[in-house]
């Protein structure tokens, strides 16, 4: 087995550490990537904090960019030497859900699944709480979790796709089908919430409202497609969203933060027949509280966003077209590049607010 170099999840609210693991030669369907770019997901930092439990010790990191070192048997998708973005989406394409083109939610259990492929060189095994593993110089994923991207895309753009872009647009795209002239308003600014801005703003949305209490992540909104900002800390939010709609609200509301206030206060921004499109991941146990009656009464909707309900095949290739057309804006989000020895102020920077997506990256990418 290879040894590379993995940043280890020993307790939860320490920091990582940096350590030599091994890495499994991939099985029937399975691929060996050289990791070249692993942007950090706010998912990741709260599985480090141990927000929604799992086992340690463990190696996060999901949103991937590399190339193909190495196929198992039956890879038909990809070869060696292709490069490819790597997402946690890990799909059978038969299951019930797969057969309803809910690849996100498919019911298959991997090999991958039942025995984790980073291993310790002493019998002991690394978990894989995200099924990737990407704050590694190397993963072996299955097949079905990577898109071939064109060689002349940057690595570190091109990791955003694994989650924070197709989380955030296809929330917009996928999950709410939002249509020209219809009003959005997007809760949380950071690297989902933009994506669902500039999705909103490429399928024609009108208004497209940035909300949060960051002015720093408002004025990103801006530069993304947003036509009105709001920070709740400096005005009533319900009422300015009001005033930009005609009293009414707007169609649909994107809440991409896990903080339960803004799944609180999402209610007050929508419209008759208007829904709230839950995309952000808060700590288990959070609760998050409504009016049945009104939401009954006004033909209201909450609706489930996970990973955008994205099918990677069709949605990867697209993105890239947006991103090579200037329609999609992927280096902007890049607000700093570590090597992986300085992980830890990479998280801490996305933490701190100092950052849309910190990446870190492997040999100069």
């Amino acid at each position: 087995m290879p040894v590379i170099r993995a940043a280890i999840c020993r307790a939860f609210g320490e920091p990582l550490s940096v350590e030599e693991v091994t890495i499994a030669s991939p099985g029937p369907g399975e691929v060996l990537v050289d990791v070249k770019a692993c942007a950090i997901c706010h998912s990741d930092i709260s599985y480090a904090e141990g927000a929604w439990g799992g086992d340690l010790p463990a190696v996060y990191g999901h949103e991937a960019a590399g190339v193909v070192e190495e196929v198992g048997e039956g890879v038909k998708t990809v070869r060696p030497g292709d490069h490819v973005v790597v997402t946690l989406i890990r799909s059978c394409g038969r299951c019930h859900y797969c057969s309803r083109d809910s690849l996100v939610m498919c019911e298959e259990v991997f090999p991958l699944d039942r025995h984790s492929p980073i291993g310790d060189g002493r019998g002991g095994s690394y978990h894989q709480p995200l099924r990737i593993g990407a704050f590694a110089e190397k993963v072996l994923v299955h097949e079905s979790q990577m898109s071939a991207i064109p060689k002349d895309i940057p690595f570190a753009p091109a990791s955003l796709l694994a989650c924070g872009v197709i989380t955030g647009y296809g929330a917009v795209a996928n999950t709410a089908k939002v249509k020209p002239g219809q009003p959005v308003a997007v809760v949380g600014c950071g690297g989902v919430g933009l994506n669902s801005i500039q999705a909103a703003a490429i399928l024609g949305a009108d208004p497209i409202i940035a909300i949060d209490l960051s002015d720093y992540k408002l004025e990103a909104a801006r530069r993304f497609g947003a036509t009105h900002t709001v920070n709740p800390s400096r005005e009533n939010a319900k009422e300015a969203v009001k005033a930009l709609t005609g009293r009414r609200g707007v169609d649909f509301v994107f809440v991409t933060v896990g903080a339960k206030p803004a799944f609180d206060r999402a209610f007050d921004y929508i419209t008759k027949n208007g829904a709230i499109v839950v995309v952000g991941m808060p700590p288990s146990g959070v609760m998050a509280e409504y009016d049945p009656g009104i939401l009954a009464a006004w033909n209201q909707k909450v609706l489930g966003s996970k990973m955008g309900e994205a099918v990677i095949s069709r949605d990867i290739p697209m993105l890239v077209e947006h991103y090579r057309a200037g329609r999609l804006k992927l280096d902007e989000l890049v607000t700093g590049r570590y090597p992986l020895e300085e992980i830890n102020a990479a998280i801490a920077s996305v933490k701190e607010g100092r950052a849309l997506r910190s990446v870190i990256v492997f040999d100069g990418a």
